[in-house]
C-alpha cells in the first residue's frame, strides 16, 4: 500500500469512527476493496487498454466482479468500467439486478454509468474522485448533464421523434402480457 492509500485509509477511518459515535447510520465502505479498484485503474491505464478508471461489484464480502474501463480496446463507447463490472456480475449471479452488492467505483460514474448502476439496483455505490477531477484529466461529462436537462429539440444532437403510435401499440401490448418477465 503505498504512502497516499494508507493516510487515505485512516482518514476514512477516522470519519467512519466519527460518524459511528454520533449515530449517523452510515454506509460503511470497504476501504481495501476502494484501493483494490485504484490499482485496478492504475494498471488498466498503464496497459493502454482503456482510461484511468476501474469498478469492483462485492456481495457478502465476496467480489464478484471486476471491470476497467475498455473503451479503445473493445472500440466500444460503452465499455465504461462500471458498465463491465455490472455485464461481468450479473452474468456470473445469472441475474439482471444486483441486489444486495455494493460496488466500487475509482471515480464519480458518468449519465450512463449511473444510469445502468440504478438500473442494477445495487444496495451501495462507492466512489473515490469526483466528476470534476475527471474533467480536469479530460474526461468531462458535464456537458451530458447539461443536455438531459433540455428539451429533445434543443440539444445538440439533431432528434427526430417518428412513428410513435405505432411503438406505443407494442408498449400497450407488453402491458397485458400474461408471460412477461418483469424487471
Amino acid at each position: 500500500m503505498t504512502h497516499y492509500t494508507k493516510s487515505a485509509c485512516i482518514r476514512g477511518k477516522v470519519l467512519l469512527l466519527l460518524a459511528l459515535r454520533y449515530d449517523l447510520n452510515p454506509m460503511i465502505p470497504n476501504l481495501e476493496l476502494m484501493a483494490k479498484a485504484i490499482q485496478l485503474s492504475h494498471e488498466s491505464m498503464n496497459s493502454l487498454s482503456g482510461g484511468p478508471f476501474a469498478a469492483i461489484i462485492v456481495k457478502d464480502g465476496e467480489v464478484i466482479s471486476e471491470g476497467t474501463n475498455s473503451v479503445t480496446a473493445w472500440n466500444d463507447p460503452t465499455a465504461h468500467a462500471e458498465i463491465v463490472a455490472i455485464r461481468r456480475a450479473c452474468t456470473k449471479l445469472q441475474t439482471f439486478q444486483l441486489t444486495g452488492c455494493d460496488i466500487y467505483s475509482t471515480c464519480e460514474p458518468c449519465p450512463m454509468c449511473l444510469g445502468a448502476i440504478y438500473w442494477a439496483r445495487p444496495k451501495a455505490l462507492y466512489f473515490a474522485a469526483e466528476r470534476t477531477d475527471a474533467a480536469q484529466a479530460g474526461f468531462d461529462d458535464r456537458f451530458i448533464y447539461e443536455q438531459l436537462t433540455l428539451p429533445v429539440h434543443e440539444r445538440t444532437l439533431p432528434t427526430m421523434q417518428t412513428m410513435r403510435e405505432e411503438a406505443a401499440r407494442v408498449l400497450k401490448e407488453w402491458i397485458s402480457k400474461p408471460d412477461k418477465r418483469e424487471y
